[in-house]
């Protein structure tokens, strides 16, 4: 019997894919949500609307989402990595040509029933496509010049038309989500050192533009930067954010003011408190212990997505599920460092708190794929 028969008769079908769902994830997930859920039933002042309510129909509908995708092979997902990552790329050039704009940004497709975000399903896709190309390419052409140039042009294709809507949190989260199943997969560290290199004269290139006819910068970025490094220079225009947001989580002490008795919230001195700044809320409402709590459920579920992935046998589905682990993982390390003042205000939500609904969908997709890797690992001895 070869290898890939074995493998095949290995592989659980039918209902019995249900028993080797990962329901530890499920639960970490649901127990994330639900924090939300609590959270912006407290930031609508106590109603279930226009907040809450909608936010838990749209976690149903992506629990649903997570289950179906859970229930498919894991090579069907490989297989159609390519036109995953085609479809959303194609995406952002519809939100070039015809996207809704709002806030000073085209960023979105009007669905009707949902505002959709091209680049929250290219943070997936993508992550998709690199597993799927370093799942063909034999281990040793990882680190070889051509074949780490073609996954480059992966990543920066989508990151361009990003920048430009501009979304700069997005397109960093891009970058850096590839650069991990990069690294996962073994490129080597030296390209990585150079890019580090070529960062830090980037960093210097944009500064030196500033004022110059070739800015590289919106003002706006350049104005989030300076309440970065500092919020006090301007604390009633663009460093509001961050000097309310430090005010909130100071009086939050270790405990908290307690459940809807946020003074910073109920008297509205906090902006974007359901979405970008929900962290803050509940700081405040919750204190340190409930700010590390939530921090603690994060926690564990990257290490059930990394363990997963480390008992994995299948390198497409081990990468996969890295990938979405640091995707996952850079979602709420940007969101909680912003909003503290650890790092710019660059508006990435916190996932599956913040209010939004294609974040919370394409999460919950991208969940089911890390579930169909887990499901549809090869079992058994040979």
């Amino acid at each position: 019997m070869s290898y890939l028969e074995y493998r095949v008769q290995t592989v659980p079908t039918g209902l019995s894919k249900l028993l080797h769902i990962n329901w530890a994830l499920v639960l970490l997930l649901t127990a994330v949500a639900c924090m939300g859920f609590l959270m912006l039933y407290s930031v609508a002042g106590g109603a279930m609307e226009p907040w809450a309510r909608p936010q838990m129909e749209r976690f149903g509908l992506g629990l649903a989402a997570m289950f179906v995708v859970a229930m498919v092979p894991i090579w069907f997902w490989r297989n159609v990595a390519f036109l995953a990552y085609g479809f959303a790329f194609a995406l952002l050039l519809v939100v070039e040509v015809a996207g809704m704009a709002a806030g000073g940004a085209q960023r979105w497709i009007d669905l009707g029933f949902i505002r959709l975000q091209p680049s929250e399903l290219m943070k997936i896709t993508l992550v998709m496509l690199l597993a799927a190309y370093y799942d063909w390419l034999d281990v040793d052409k990882v680190s070889r010049p051509l074949w780490v140039a073609l996954p480059v042009v992966m990543i920066l294709a989508p990151t361009a038309l990003v920048i430009v809507q501009p979304d700069l949190g997005t397109a960093i989260l891009l970058v850096v989500g590839g650069a991990i199943v990069m690294f996962a997969a073994g490129v080597h560290w030296a390209y990585f050192a150079a890019v580090v290199a070529s960062g830090v004269g980037t960093v210097s290139a944009v500064m030196a533009s500033r004022g110059t006819d070739w800015q590289l910068l919106q003002d706006y970025q350049f104005r989030r930067i300076d309440t970065f490094l500092d919020p006090t220079s301007d604390p009633l225009g663009a460093g509001y954010h961050i000097t309310q947001s430090t005010i909130a989580f100071g009086s939050g002490g270790w405990t908290g003011r307690g459940f809807m008795q946020g003074t910073q919230t109920r008297l509205n001195f906090l902006p974007e408190k359901h979405t970008d700044f929900i962290f803050t809320t509940l700081a405040e409402e919750f204190g340190f212990l409930g700010a590390a709590s939530l921090l603690l459920l994060y926690g564990g579920i990257i290490l059930f997505c990394l363990a997963s992935a480390m008992t994995n046998s299948d390198r497409f589905a081990s990468l996969l599920t890295i990938g979405i682990a640091g995707a996952f993982f850079l979602y709420f390390a940007v969101n909680m460092s912003m909003v503290m003042g650890l790092a710019p205000v660059v508006g990435v939500p916190l996932p599956l708190v913040s209010f939004g609904g294609s974040a919370m969908l394409v999460l919950m997709v991208a969940f089911g794929l890390v579930q169909s890797a887990h499901v549809h690992r090869p079992r058994g001895r040979a």
